[in-house]
């Protein structure tokens, strides 16, 4: 595949195979992603072009401390869970997540694709609760440690 340095064609968005993932701790949640932001250079920012079948759900219920990020809806509908609320979500609709948030998580239990715009930050050490799964991720760099909410000691000085 050929790429030119700061722009990627329509073109060459359509002939770009996707990368399946599936997230770790929701055997739902997969996506078919296309890491747009690396095509072009990004270190800083990633930017995804994302597409999720029907009846998959795009991550586990979850909220970043230390990264923000942003959804934004291309085609098709979705659920949105922000909180303890669930909004239907559909083209033009955009969400943002400061760091920290709202716990959120987003599905698609409609019959056709959702397809949506998805960035956020690439810090260096992130944080990332999944409240209802009661465990952490704390990354540093490549190397990722999960840990129960229950086995956390507090830090005492």
């Amino acid at each position: 595949m050929n790429f030119t340095p700061h722009l990627v064609k329509a073109s060459t968005l359509q002939e770009s195979p996707e990368q399946c993932f599936q997230h770790p701790l929701n055997p739902n949640a997969i996506r078919h992603t296309k890491s747009i932001g690396d095509w072009v250079g990004l270190k800083r920012l990633g930017v995804h072009l994302v597409r999720v079948e029907p009846g998959r759900d795009t991550t586990q219920f979850h909220y970043h401390h230390q990264e923000e990020e942003f959804i934004y809806i291309l085609s098709g509908k979705g659920i949105a869970v922000i909180g303890e609320a669930e909004y239907e979500v559909g083209p033009g609709d955009f969400m943002g997540f400061t760091a920290p948030s709202q716990p959120h998580s987003l599905s698609n239990p409609f019959d056709q694709d959702l397809v949506y715009l998805m960035g956020g930050e690439r810090r260096s050490v992130d944080i990332c609760d999944y409240p209802k799964l009661q465990q952490r991720l704390i990354r540093n760099g490549e190397n990722r440690q999960l840990y129960n909410w229950d086995d956390q000691q507090p830090f005492e000085t």
